[in-house]
């Protein structure tokens, strides 16, 4: 497991595997309960909690998925990442934006938790 993880909260820990995994290329390290799983890619951990779970998943209040903050993952070819994911029916916040450093996209998880996706300059 990574030593910095983030903690992403989730309506459906199984959807949000799948989504992380399958269209993201995570690896999933362990799922020991339906509540809790935790992934990783390169050096970033993801921790997904479930409300009401136990644990993580209810300290500080009752907490729910979404929001603004994310992280952020590089591609390639944004333009074709973007086909493929919207061809397997991902949901995205917006259109491709162009900055100066480079290209970016929001995705979100099954949750609506953004993940921004960036293709540098």
């Amino acid at each position: 497991m990574a030593a910095i993880s983030v903690r992403y909260i989730v309506d459906d820990v199984d959807a949000a595997i799948e989504f992380y995994r399958d269209r993201l290329g995570f690896e999933l390290n362990m799922h020991p309960a339906p509540g809790f799983a935790a992934l990783t890619k390169g050096d970033l951990g993801l921790l997904l909690n479930a409300p009401g779970a136990g644990g993580a998943g209810r300290a500080g209040g009752v907490p729910e998925p979404g929001g603004w903050n994310r992280f952020r993952l590089e591609v390639v070819d944004l333009a074709a990442t973007v086909a493929r994911l919207s061809h397997e029916g991902a949901r995205f916040r917006g259109d491709i934006v162009e900055g100066n450093a480079g290209s970016q996209i929001l995705i979100e998880d099954p949750s609506g938790n953004p993940v921004e996706l960036f293709q540098p300059v």
